[in-house]
C-alpha cells in the first residue's frame, strides 16, 4: 500500500515538475515578446511625434523633394 502511494506521489511530482518547466519556458518566451512589443510601441510613438511636428510645420516627408532635385 505504501509503495503504491509513493509511486503515485512520485508520478504527480514528475508531472508537476514538467508542468512547471513548461510554464517557465512560456513565461520566458512571453517576456521576450513583451520586450520587443514595448520597443515597437516606443518607435511608433516617436514616429507619431515626428509626424505631428511635420503636420504642425506644414511639411510632410512625402511632400519634400528628394535630395537630388
Amino acid at each position: 500500500m505504501t509503495t503504491k502511494v509513493n509511486k503515485n506521489l512520485e508520478e504527480q511530482v514528475t508531472y508537476l515538475q514538467q508542468e512547471l518547466s513548461d510554464l517557465s519556458n512560456e513565461l520566458y518566451s512571453q517576456q521576450k515578446e513583451i520586450k520587443v512589443l514595448k520597443k515597437e510601441i516606443t518607435d511608433l510613438n516617436k514616429r507619431i511625434i515626428e509626424m505631428d511636428g511635420e503636420i504642425a510645420s506644414g511639411v510632410i516627408k512625402e511632400d519634400k523633394k528628394p535630395p537630388h532635385y
